[in-house]
């Protein structure tokens, strides 16, 4: 939801899921993604059926880049921008951001954070780091068709689980709802690093909830880390924008009372840390 606001700021461009899905998108298309999408019927930009919205282009990163960038087992950092692959990475960005003409070209990853990696590709790259509440990560990851957790950590994207995550899923009786949490909090780990591989005025930590709760603050914040102002159609589309706050406690039923126990007494370090109670 942030990614796609965002998008719809005149001075951002983007990969749209029409490039991500069929290769060799015209040229026009590509160069005018931003004014299609802003322009574009509600109906195409919902969140159901055929839709056109800005993408995490995991296909054409694969396919012009590497799987290296879109399935890697763990972080990628400085060290992995050897020059085949930073030279290909660079070049899908940078060919799109000449094309697009934008003050900022935004792209979203879930995941990893990579940013070690692409801040040493992309020097110039800033970082929004949108976090989440790590019960409500746990309550929605297990509803999706794409969590292998139930495979056990052998099968799923984040690789081995330290020592210490792999005693406590151990002792809950492999718990699929604890593993979920410990995925977040292995990634939360990763997030807390990266943070220190970027310098400061390049990095922002915006919590999910407080964009819900105030989304016209966290939006101007997020577009002055951005270096844009806020512009007429952007507040337009951002007003017309409903933001369920009441969302913020579903995982409670959701999970039920047991998980919910299980899952804050391995969270509660994490989630105090990046500001739950």
């Amino acid at each position: 939801m942030v990614h796609e606001l965002l998008a719809c700021h005149p001075g951002v461009g983007f990969i749209s899921n029409l490039e991500d899905r069929v290769p060799g998108v015209p040229p026009i298309a590509r160069r005018s993604a931003n004014a299609l999408y802003r322009r574009a019927p509600a109906s195409l930009r919902g969140t159901k059926g055929f839709r056109y919205a800005p993408s995490e282009a995991y296909r054409a990163l694969a396919r012009e880049v590497s799987s290296t960038i879109t399935e890697p087992s763990r972080d990628l950092l400085a060290a992995d921008a050897i020059p085949w692959l930073a030279g290909r990475f660079q070049a899908f960005f940078a060919t799109r951001a000449a094309a697009q003409r934008t003050p900022v070209f935004l792209h979203k990853f879930t995941g990893w954070p990579r940013a070690g990696f692409i801040a040493a590709v992309l020097p110039e790259a800033r970082f929004i780091n949108i976090v989440r509440d790590g019960r409500a990560v746990t309550a929605s990851g297990l509803k999706t068709p794409w969590w292998r957790g139930h495979r056990g950590p052998e099968q799923w994207p984040w690789g081995h689980l330290p020592p210490e995550y792999a005693a406590e899923w151990e002792a809950s009786g492999r718990s699929f709802v604890l593993l979920a949490g410990l995925g977040w909090k292995l990634l939360m780990d990763a997030y807390a690093s990266a943070r220190d591989l970027v310098p400061a005025d390049r990095w922002l930590d915006v919590r999910f909830e407080d964009v819900l709760a105030d989304p016209r603050s966290c939006f101007k914040e997020m577009l002055a880390h951005m270096e844009l102002e806020e512009e007429r159609s952007f507040v337009r589309a951002l007003s017309g924008t409903r933001f369920a706050a009441d969302r913020g406690e579903a995982f409670r039923q959701e999970l039920g009372p047991a998980a919910v126990e299980l899952l804050e007494r391995s969270l509660s370090g994490h989630l105090r840390r990046w500001g739950y109670s």
